[in-house]
């Protein structure tokens, strides 16, 4: 199930995707890998809060998420976007 709603957000279909991990999270809501993707597709779709959230959530789950690495990411980004609106 996971393949397939990976598939849906690199296919750029992120609100199915979105909506199949949610009903799947209510039944699961251990699983690090979902929170994981949720997060991957709330960032596609520009809904950075909700990415960090359940990035954070699927850290929370399993230190060793790839969300991690997600996270920090966003992160990154964030801070470099932020840092470039002072110099303007």
């Amino acid at each position: 199930m996971m393949e397939e709603i990976q598939r849906l957000i690199t296919d750029g279909k992120t609100s199915e995707a979105i909506q199949r991990l949610n009903a799947y999270i209510e039944t699961n809501p251990g699983s690090d890998e979902a929170w994981h993707l949720l997060g991957k597709a709330y960032y596609k779709t520009g809904e950075i809060r909700l990415a960090l959230n359940s990035y954070l959530r699927a850290i929370e789950l399993n230190p060793d998420s790839p969300a991690q690495s997600a996270y920090n990411m966003a992160i990154r980004i964030l801070d470099f976007y932020n840092k470039d609106m002072y110099n303007q």
